[in-house]
């Protein structure tokens, strides 16, 4: 017989990253462009504070509709990883965003 413990489940013994969360973030699809909040640039932070996560994200402009559309997405599939007991989305438009917060793929697939 050996001495080592029996394996656990995987997902109660690792620790929620932020890695993880802007993962899932990469979900949150804005309808117009096409492509994910976290490759836009849009998400700006993410903390987690225990088993609560706050996402402080933009929208291209304070005129786009979709704020509350994406706090609910944000707060299903964030709330859907292991742990996560509530997810606190929180828009803010400063910094502005700006197209030089995308990723090199976003840019290259909007042409900039």
């Amino acid at each position: 017989m050996s001495d080592n413990p029996a394996p656990t489940d995987a997902t109660s013994d690792e620790t929620l990253t932020e890695e993880d969360v802007y993962e899932v973030l990469e979900e949150v699809i804005d309808p117009e462009l096409g492509l994910d909040f976290v490759s836009l640039g849009l998400v700006y932070d993410v903390n987690i504070e225990g088993s609560e996560v706050y996402v402080t994200f933009t929208l291209t402009t304070p005129a786009c509709p979709i704020g509350p559309q994406v706090s609910e997405q944000m707060r299903e599939f964030v709330g859907d990883l292991p742990d996560v007991t509530a997810v606190h989305p929180k828009m803010v438009f400063d910094p502005p965003w700006s197209p030089e917060m995308m990723t090199e793929d976003a840019k290259f697939a909007l042409g900039f």
